[in-house]
């Protein structure tokens, strides 16, 4: 029987994969992120301090992580170092502020930290800045 690929078990394409989990991924974060920003005193006046850091404080660190890192995954630049902020502020939303919340509250981080793990694992690839800065 010929290797069929479309049902074989072979990857199609790793490196264009992890482009679009890149791209998907990351600018699902920015826009997250951006939002964030641009009503930015609507939603601090609605934050509490979850981890006792302040509420400010804790509402810029979302959006360093969510905006800022979100950013560098989508250009592949440090990608694996930019999901340790979003490790940690999904496991804070997921695991703490929204803890006796219901499953469908907090779905959306919980989705969140979950891509954190295959980004994690594939790193920026073959189409990213990381690429270009430190190919040997």
């Amino acid at each position: 029987m010929k290797n069929n690929k479309l049902l074989g078990t072979q990857s199609l394409n790793t490196d264009v994969a992890t482009l679009l989990l890149r791209l998907i991924f990351g600018g699902l974060l920015f826009y997250h992120g951006y939002d964030k920003i641009d009503h930015y005193h609507l939603y601090l006046s609605m934050s509490k301090s979850i981890i006792g850091l302040g509420a400010k404080m804790e509402f810029s660190l979302v959006i360093f992580a969510e905006f800022f890192c979100g950013f560098l995954i989508i250009i592949g630049l440090f990608t694996r170092l930019a999901v340790i902020p979003l490790i940690i502020s999904f496991s804070v939303a997921f695991f703490i502020a929204h803890a006796k919340d219901a499953f469908m509250v907090k779905e959306l981080a919980f989705l969140f930290l979950l891509l954190c793990i295959p980004v994690f694992i594939l790193g920026s690839g073959k189409f990213s800045v990381d690429r270009l800065l430190f190919k040997k």
